[in-house]
């Protein structure tokens, strides 16, 4: 095997619960004096919000507020942030919320001086270098979920509504340069999203460890996050209380996301192309996905995922893990097929077509064609495994 590679690992971390309080001295560490909180309207309205702003305020920031950003992000959602960032002169983003306040945040701060349309930067090729990069904004960003890790991600997942997919942008300075996680404001989160987005962690530890090429860092986290899903997601989705079992939530969901730098595969090119067509959650159908991709690819992963089943006290087998993965999606409410969540039938075709070509499909231990991809959505709609 050649072992040469490239390794980029995250930024600044602080974890505690109340720490979302230090925000205001960190925009002035970074030289942030007019920042723009960017979030979503379920967000905006909780209390932390206004706290947030008034601290901002009572610091001496011009601080300034965009909550209108979709479930699934579009380019017109970054589009009107960019108006409010350049009308209100601000220098910099706290992005705060989900994956889908996240991203946009994202991206909105690589297009505050860029002189190119967004999807000039989707990650093909290098399209990055076209980046102007003193006109990237420094981002803050504080997750409301544990899932997405977009905290720690260096890309946006961005709907195109142009052609209803999903684009990811990407540049290395959209990541973010501090990452404040604080449990006590993941405590609002509805027990379904809750589980949805911790499901959703799980796949991108899942599909980490399972990625191609050498990256022992990444994977180390990604086993560590796994067991950290197993211990903590039920109590966090039973107990939304439990300042406990959401801190280690957090955690495992931006080491899922430090992890998926060796890479995602069949379950990402799939939900990436379900959400663009139907708008479902992302980490359901990730949730409802794995078992039918672990299965797919069992051929070339069978003995690693015993080793896995057996490291985080499973018995030491493929279908004992499989069978983990099917029992928590029960457990947490989540359907066992596609079909229940609203997909047809009749799009498997255009699915397999949009999923050989997603960025993750690069990364899956076998290369799929584009029938394979068609044939485990149509056993995820169905429920066949």
């Amino acid at each position: 095997m050649n072992y040469a590679a490239n390794w980029n690992y995250p930024t600044s971390v602080s974890l505690g619960a109340g720490r979302i309080s230090e925000t205001a001295t960190e925009c002035k560490a970074l030289g942030i004096e007019r920042p723009l909180i960017v979030t979503d309207p379920g967000i905006a309205g909780f209390s932390f919000v206004a706290e947030l702003v008034s601290d901002c305020k009572a610091a001496g920031l011009g601080v300034g507020l965009f909550s209108e950003v979709n479930p699934n992000p579009t380019g017109e959602d970054v589009d009107a942030g960019l108006s409010v960032f350049k009308s209100g002169n601000h220098d910099g983003v706290i992005a705060l919320g989900g994956g889908s306040s996240l991203d946009a945040g994202k991206a909105i701060a690589l297009m505050a001086g860029q002189m190119r349309p967004l999807w000039d930067f989707e990650d093909v090729g290098d399209n990055y270098s076209r980046v102007i990069e003193d006109g990237v904004a420094p981002i803050i960003a504080i997750p409301t979920t544990a899932g997405t890790g977009s905290e720690v991600g260096r890309a946006s997942v961005i709907l195109d509504n142009s052609d209803y997919t999903k684009k990811i942008i990407f540049h290395p300075l959209m990541m973010p340069k501090k990452v404040i996680l604080d449990p006590e404001i993941t405590v609002g989160l509805p027990s379904h999203l809750t589980a949805a987005t911790g499901m959703d962690a799980l796949s991108h530890s899942l599909e980490a460890f399972c990625a191609p090429g050498y990256h022992p860092m990444a994977r180390g986290i990604a086993v560590e996050a796994i067991g950290l899903v197993k211990n903590w997601l039920p109590l966090a989705v039973s107990d939304g209380a439990n300042i406990e079992a959401r801190t280690h939530m957090l955690v495992a969901s931006t080491m899922g996301a430090t992890a998926f730098q060796r890479g995602l595969g069949a379950m990402h090119a799939l939900a990436h192309s379900l959400g663009a067509q139907f708008g479902a959650h992302h980490g359901i159908l990730n949730a409802i996905l794995m078992p039918y991709v672990l299965k797919a690819n069992r051929s070339v992963i069978e003995d690693d995922i015993a080793w896995l089943a057996g490291v985080i006290g499973l018995e030491a087998s493929f279908d004992a893990f499989q069978n983990w993965i099917i029992d928590l999606c029960a457990e947490l409410d989540i359907p066992h097929n596609l079909a229940d969540i609203g997909i047809t039938p009749d799009c498997v075709e255009r699915i397999g077509a949009m999923s050989v070509a997603d960025p993750s499909a690069g990364s899956n231990p076998i290369l799929f064609d584009q029938a394979t991809y068609s044939a485990i959505c149509t056993d995820a709609i169905n429920g066949s495994l």
